[in-house]
């Protein structure tokens, strides 16, 4: 009998740190999960009202995958090949930075051509090839994140057990994928609340009226203005993390920016990567062309 009230204590006691841990972890990563946040909602944005949550929904089942494999990915790793961590980190900074710089450079330079609203969509057929489109792009760019967010969770962890730093960055892998994009899913049904607010205002008298009106028809204006904002935010963080990724894992970059604010250094860093990896992107395209008219 007492064998086992010393497991139940082993298992409180277990529980304890997990818990704790769990909260330091969180703490740390909580600057990459408001990036995710923001590209999450702005990647699940100006969707027809009946598809933004079946296009968030999805979204989040390619979250939980991207965890699926980059959990065990990431432990095989830190155990075996510690030193493949920041170049694969590096790669996802490229590819995160080329994606800033890229919607900077279409937004000012090919707006008529890319502004694309896709509520304005008529044929299902086109609808769903542009979902699928921009689907693909959320999960890869969630797929960064994610491992960003693991490896941070992970590093303050050095010298727990393996058993506790399983159970810890599974917590922050999962409490991640759920807080980010429900946030997501209300954020994006404000307009909703709104119009029924609107509604339930026209039904009643006095006071009572007004004040349904007048907020529902705030949350209805605030949306696109919303969605705007997130747009923006959402670059700056692609950039930011990008940025990030090299001024913190190459010393030689570290000591360049030495003196310089972090978020700065991260944002010049971000927007370099990302218009080198632009510009082999457009020599590729050219050459890709030039290669197909010549077949």
């Amino acid at each position: 009998m007492s064998g086992f009230f010393a497991l139940l204590d082993d298992i409180a006691a277990l529980m304890d740190d997990v818990a704790m841990m769990t909260k330091v972890a969180t703490k740390k990563t909580a600057g990459i999960l408001g990036d995710d946040l923001a590209v999450g909602a702005e990647k699940a944005s100006s969707f027809r009202a009946s598809r933004e949550l079946p296009v968030i929904w999805a979204i989040t089942k390619g979250s939980f995958v991207n965890k699926l494999i980059i959990l065990p990915f990431v432990f095989l790793l830190s155990a075996f090949l510690p030193q493949l961590i920041v170049p694969i980190l590096l790669i996802g900074g490229i590819y995160l930075s080329f994606e800033g710089v890229e919607k900077i450079i279409h937004t000012f330079f090919y707006k008529k051509k890319h502004a694309l609203d896709f509520r304005e969509i008529e044929t299902e057929a086109a609808l769903s090839a542009l979902e699928k489109s921009k689907i693909k792009s959320a999960i890869i760019t969630d797929f960064i994140l994610s491992l960003e967010i693991i490896m941070i969770a992970l590093g303050t962890l050095t010298n727990s057990s393996l058993l506790i730093q399983v159970v810890v960055v599974s917590l922050v892998a999962v409490i991640a994928t759920i807080g980010v994009y429900g946030i997501v899913a209300l954020m994006v049904r404000i307009d909703d609340v709104g119009f029924r607010l609107i509604k339930i205002s026209e039904n009643n008298k006095g006071f009572f009226k007004t004040i349904f009106y007048e907020i529902g028809t705030s949350l209805v204006w605030i949306l696109p203005k919303l969605i705007q904002l997130i747009a923006i935010i959402g670059t700056l963080a692609m950039l930011l993390v990008g940025g990030g990724l090299f001024l913190h894992n190459i010393t030689a970059v570290h000591d360049l920016f030495h003196g310089i604010p972090s978020i700065i250094s991260e944002l010049i860093m971000g927007l370099l990567v990302g218009f080198i990896a632009f510009l082999f992107f457009k020599i590729g395209s050219i050459l890709k062309e030039l290669y197909k008219s010549k077949m």
